[in-house]
């Protein structure tokens, strides 16, 4: 049990390693071999050993240009400037087959974690999604009454003005026979 106590990696950890790439979330390979405890090299040997495994929803291979973009963007990720290969990306499910392609208790504990930081993940955006939801209404509701507040205001107007015509009416300068109580 201690053994397994000394291969948790912290949550953060994983998450700081998760890459949103074509809009979708992966982790490159290189991460993913460092949370295995393998070689980047051991790791594509496994994949290209296991390619039925792994379909284009599983894994696929960075351009010159979203290794660049990833270089620049994640500091974690400046050892792959110099690299002439190109890195392979796994999705959630292509992590969870490299546990099996890997075979190690390592293997099986890090990706234990890494399917619970995504379906955390999953869920943390399904909360935002309905809070965001629910703001839109909140937003709807308030231009309703905005738009209910406007047309109160512009009723005081309309009555403000049939006053001022009433009074105007009453205050005005008669014309023609007075009677002597006038």
């Amino acid at each position: 049990m201690s053994e397994k106590n000394e291969l948790i990696v912290p949550d953060e950890l994983i998450m700081n390693k998760i890459l949103i790439i074509r809009g979708i979330k992966v982790m490159i390979d290189s991460d993913l071999a460092e949370l295995y405890g393998v070689t980047t090299k051991r790791l594509n040997e496994q994949v290209r050993r296991n390619t039925k495994r792994f379909p284009e929803d599983f894994m696929f291979q960075l351009t010159e240009q979203e290794k660049q973009e990833v270089v620049a963007n994640c500091d974690h990720l400046k050892r792959l400037k110099f690299s002439p290969n190109l890195p392979y990306v796994f999705t959630e499910h292509g992590a969870v087959m490299l546990a099996s392609v890997l075979n190690s208790d390592r293997a099986i504990i890090v990706n234990i974690q890494i399917v619970r930081v995504f379906t955390r993940m999953r869920q943390l955006i399904e909360t935002h999604t309905e809070i965001l939801r629910k703001l839109e209404q909140l937003q709807k509701k308030d231009l309703e009454q905005d738009q209910q507040i406007l047309l109160i205001f512009e009723y005081l107007k309309q009555l403000e003005q049939v006053k001022q015509q009433e009074l105007e009416f009453k205050g005005r300068k008669r014309i023609g026979y007075k009677r002597n109580n006038e």
